[in-house]
């Protein structure tokens, strides 16, 4: 049921009592979360979410159809082990959510592959759109890039349940990272930061019901045009960075060479060009590592 058929009773039940429980749920399990060390917490997350996991009929068809989309030859016990391991990767992140710092901390968790192509052009006083996707835990790339290279600005939605915002961000926090919640307070950020230099962190892999269409594993796919038109408009490098996760609580970041923006005169060509090789990266990051996406969104609106 959408938001805007939901009859005012559902709606005060939803903010009085269904939102309330949620909150303090996820507040109990961070905190259990926060006090084991981050492996355990990782691990357990895992257990945690493959043992409900079944009975989520809804995401559960969602990732199903979602997979029968992109890869219509795989068998179906492929598939299903590509959603086996969407709920562990996604259990996971919820378990290291707390421990985001020990994480970076820790030389041995994060292997950063070609910094120079994020720092170079930092050091050439440009500003840089850094791209990922949901893959692995998502939270690390623009926590990393905020260490190498400061400031850095990331944009994320926030959940619908009101309450989970203030931990969330209290969790991300990061005195390298400014965060900034979709809408005004983003469009704002966005422009400010890039007209001082710095970086934009952008996860560009979920659907926008407006956009523009792009092939994205064969199918077009509504897509924000946000990356071109900042790259266009502030001179900024797009600079793929593409997070996988190697194991329990350990990660490599690999920051790819930079997606070059055309400048033909035809405004709207260059910026499907440039969503076009954007869609086309995601995609091989995601055949790369499928049990690693977020199986669970809907990227096409039928």
């Amino acid at each position: 049921m959408s938001r805007s058929r939901r009859s005012p009773g559902h709606l005060r039940l939803q903010r009085w009592v269904f939102h309330p429980l949620q909150a303090a749920l996820l507040y109990a399990l961070l905190g259990l979360f926060r006090m084991l060390p981050v492996d355990w917490s990782s691990w357990l997350g895992s257990r945690l979410l493959r043992t409900i996991a079944p009975l989520m009929a809804g995401p559960k068809r969602r990732a199903r159809r979602t997979l029968a989309i992109c890869f219509p030859d795989m068998d179906e016990r492929e598939r299903e082990k590509i959603i086996a391991g969407m709920w562990d990767n996604l259990g996971r992140v919820a378990g290291e959510y707390p421990h985001l710092t020990r994480i970076l901390d820790d030389p041995g968790r994060v292997e950063i592959v070609h910094r120079e192509r994020f720092e170079a052009a930092r050091a050439a006083g440009r500003p840089v759109v850094l791209i990922s996707a949901h893959l692995a835990n998502w939270e690390i790339a623009a926590h990393a890039a905020g260490r190498l290279a400061p400031p850095v600005a990331l944009i994320y939605r926030a959940p619908n349940n009101r309450l989970l915002d203030p931990v969330i961000r209290r969790l991300r926090e990061n005195p390298g990272l400014r965060q900034l919640r979709k809408g005004s307070e983003a469009a704002k950020g966005s422009v400010k930061i890039l007209s001082e230099g710095g970086t934009l962190a952008l996860l560009v892999d979920q659907r926008l019901s407006s956009g523009i269409p792009v092939p994205f594993f064969g199918r077009p796919a509504m897509t924000a045009p946000a990356v071109a038109q900042f790259a266009m408009r502030f001179d900024a490098v797009i600079l793929p960075a593409q997070l996988c996760r190697l194991g329990g609580a350990r990660f490599r970041l690999v920051i790819e060479e930079p997606i070059e923006v055309p400048r033909s005169g035809d405004r709207a060509a260059d910026i499907l060009a440039v969503m076009t090789r954007v869609n086309e990266t995601l995609e091989r990051w995601i055949r790369e590592h499928p049990e690693q996406w977020l199986w669970i969104h809907r990227r096409w609106k039928d």
